[in-house]
């Protein structure tokens, strides 16, 4: 079958919601060097400066800033220890041994997609793969154990830059793509949830003008609860005018895209 597309997807937030997992972890690491736990508005809004994909840098970031507000002379934890402290809570266990061994907020993550829609995909002649800050233990979890994708193709924290870096995106891209760019090339989209990621399409742009890049965006599963659809609004021009080509109500709604179309 003809390819008539890649899209290339971030996991968190758009593969599976992380409010119970990865943000928990977040807000129980932050309110143990600080007293303070924030609230998801505290992330969103940090999220929405574009430059903290990494939860361990926001954790420590978040931890600095309250200190410095409140005048409050703790010590500062190091990013070793942000960094241990985090990953107890969210995987409960060696991240490095078999999950079953895991107790961790990690089990509480639910998915936003099932197996069926990558099949759809590929029966339309779209290919796919996977560009995440996710440690490569917890995507494969997700990706592989969950989902049953079998070798999904990804790239994971410590395979390329972190976002809004584009290196990792462009790398997956020529490797799924037989190392082919340019306006002759199929669209390139990437599906993301916070402004680093379509900055990241941006920046992709900058560095390969001649190729099709579609970014496209997604509000964060916990603002899709109908109580919490000022915020979502907010959110999604937030994403919009950051760059974003396209926003979705559902990941689902990729089902039917036509990539020719932006």
């Amino acid at each position: 079958m003809k390819n008539i597309g890649l899209i290339l997807f971030d996991i968190d937030g758009v593969i599976r919601s992380v409010e119970n997992s990865y943000r928990l972890s977040l807000k129980k690491t932050v309110h143990k060097f600080s007293g303070w736990e924030p609230s998801y508005i505290d992330i969103d809004n940090a999220k929405n400066e574009g430059i903290w994909n990494n939860d361990w840098d926001l954790s420590l970031e978040l931890i600095k800033r309250y200190l410095r507000k409140k005048n409050l002379n703790l010590e500062i934890p190091s990013r070793e220890t942000i960094v241990k402290c985090f990953e107890k809570f969210y995987f409960g266990g060696d991240q490095n041994k078999d999950s079953k061994y895991w107790s961790g907020f990690i089990t509480n993550e639910e998915l936003l997609v099932e197996k069926e829609f990558f099949d759809l995909l590929d029966s339309k002649g779209i290919i796919w793969g996977f560009v995440s800050g996710a440690e490569s233990a917890s995507a494969k979890f997700v990706l592989e154990k969950r989902l049953g994708l079998k070798s999904p193709p990804l790239i994971s924290m410590g395979e390329a830059p972190d976002k809004p870096n584009p290196n990792g995106l462009i790398y997956l891209s020529k490797k799924l793509l037989g190392d082919k760019f340019g306006a002759s090339n199929v669209p390139i989209a990437y599906v993301g949830d916070t402004i680093a990621d379509i900055n990241t399409v941006i920046n992709a742009k900058k560095e390969i003008p001649s190729q099709k890049f579609i970014s496209i965006g997604i509000a964060p599963p916990h603002l899709h609860l109908k109580t919490r659809l000022k915020e979502r609004i907010t959110y999604e021009e937030n994403l919009r005018k950051a760059g974003a080509n396209l926003i979705l109500n559902s990941i689902n709604d990729l089902k039917n895209i036509n990539l020719y179309l932006f």
